[in-house]
């Protein structure tokens, strides 16, 4: 008898040790601690005037736990088939839908909905929920018929502009578009929150309750400098995030991509661009994803223009974020001194492993997935025009959002492309394809269009309200959503 209860006292006393080891080691449950908190593997390249792929820095790669802590492991949630769950609807960013039905003029105003902050973000659909992000810090999930709020997830107080070293968003909340993830079923979004702090939240999509976040400041950065512009991308088991600086690219900034477990548990992984400053990842379409996982960026003008610093390129990276291969333009160092870089678009993914990619020079470029072509390696440069944003694509044919009104190309085979048309209506903004329709807004006056593909005229308008700068709608079932300055409005099409 005194042995068994010897035996069972062993057992209570080694679980008691159990829990407290684990106790001792939780994360803890501020949702705002310190970059430092977090491992992260870093996957910089150094500079080189010839850029060839470069190995990466080493660094920590012992597991972290999460900055908060972790909720429980969810089902999968399967996408439903007219569900918009990423910017421009999937990882490659094709902005094409196929679900929505047949556009059906004229355009007019369903509904139009004032939430706590403006909207840069563009609207997800997410299980027949319209998800939307505001300045404010705030994450809505409204009814898409009627606007009305279901759920509210305030994440954090937004920073005033006046106290950061420049801008032109004020407050500064959530700027970038969110993505939903079917296998944790889990709205991921970057808050930027007062302190500041960049910060990931992880929400249930049925509540908006926080599962978890972590600060995605990287050591060493002041994130005062830094902005959190481009859309997330979610893929290989990470949500990757884009920075770049702020308006006026005051202060000290390095571009990067940071890439954090969509558990919410383990290390973050990052590439940072190997420019003494600058090197802005922050176009509004955001990292774009191929088949194998693979991830591409634009990158912005740096600060040399003497020895290549890896900005002004187009990089694509593996999973972990390390290069495979980098293009430049030839006139790398006179974009860089004039602010005329590829940064301004994502690179847009097209068949027979091409890319495509343009930005404020005015040039449009082809290159290849898997050898980009390093300096000047294009496989054909044409004269296009300065565009910003995100594309949409149909088969070879890419819509690009050019500052004077979206351009129709097709790209050949071959790598050469030609310019098909230009939209009369001055329609800018990164653009999406449906229900045989492209459609856009037109910033300058908040006018929705609706262009034919065949030609770029319209086929029908409607105004929305005063928009942001590079808005891009969002179809589902009919409606056509679109943030503006003051919320969010929903056309009928």
């Amino acid at each position: 008898m005194i042995a068994r209860r010897l035996a069972l006292l062993s057992v209570v006393v080694a679980v008691l040790v159990q829990a407290c080891g684990t106790a001792a080691a939780s994360p803890s449950s501020s949702p705002f601690p310190s970059a430092a908190a977090s491992p992260v593997v870093s996957a910089t390249p150094s500079p080189a005037n010839v850029p060839t792929p470069a190995p990466s820095i080493a660094a920590s790669a012992t597991p972290s736990p999460t900055t908060d802590a972790a909720a429980e492991p969810t089902p999968a949630s399967a996408l439903d088939p007219d569900d918009w769950p990423v910017y421009h609807l999937d990882a490659a960013r094709s902005g094409n839908s196929v679900a929505f039905p047949p556009v059906k003029p004229p355009l007019s105003i369903a509904w139009k909905v004032a939430l706590d902050g403006a909207v840069y973000a563009e609207p997800l659909i997410v299980h027949s929920g319209l998800i939307v992000a505001t300045e404010g810090d705030s994450v809505y999930s409204l009814d898409p018929a009627t606007g009305s709020i279901a759920w509210t997830s305030k994440l954090g107080t937004p920073v005033p502009l006046n106290t950061l070293p420049c801008g032109d968003i004020d407050p500064l909340g959530i700027t970038s578009t969110p993505v939903y993830d079917p296998a944790t079923d889990s709205i991921f979004a970057v808050a930027e929150v007062t302190g500041p702090h960049h910060v990931l939240f992880a929400l249930n999509h049925a509540d908006g309750k926080v599962r978890w976040s972590r600060t995605v400041d990287l050591p060493g950065d002041d994130p005062r400098t830094h902005q959190q512009r481009s859309a997330l991308a979610l893929a290989n088991g990470y949500v990757y995030i884009g920075f770049g600086g702020l308006a006026g690219d005051c202060g000290q900034y390095t571009g990067k991509v940071v890439g954090v477990p969509t558990s919410g548990t383990g290390d973050t992984i990052a590439y940072r661009v190997p420019v003494a400053r600058e090197g802005a990842v922050w176009s509004t379409g955001g990292p774009v994803v191929d088949a194998a996982g693979n991830v591409y960026i634009s990158v912005g003008n740096g600060s040399s223009t003497r020895s290549f610093d890896g900005s002004d390129s187009v990089v694509e990276l593996t999973p972990d974020l390390k290069q495979i291969s980098i293009f430049a333009p030839s006139v790398w160092a006179a974009d860089n001194a004039a602010d005329a870089d590829l940064g301004s678009l994502s690179p847009t993914l097209l068949p027979n492993g091409l890319v495509f990619i343009a930005g404020k020079n005015g040039q449009g470029y082809v290159l290849r997935q898997g050898k980009l072509g390093g300096i000047g390696g294009q496989v054909s440069v044409k004269p296009l025009c300065a565009a910003f944003g995100g594309t949409a694509v149909d088969g070879s044919d890419v819509f690009v959002p050019c500052t004077d009104g979206v351009v129709r190309i097709s790209v050949a085979a071959a790598g050469t492309f030609t310019a098909l048309w230009k939209t009369p209506t001055g329609s800018n903004g990164p653009p999406v394809i449906g229900g045989g329709a492209v459609w856009t807004v037109k910033t300058a006056t908040g006018t929705l269009y609706a262009l034919n593909p065949a030609t770029g005229a319209a086929i029908g308008s409607v105004a929305v309200g005063a928009v942001p700068h590079f808005v891009s709608p969002t179809l589902w079932r009919g409606y056509i959503f679109v943030g503006t300055t003051s919320g969010v409005t929903a056309a009928n099409g």
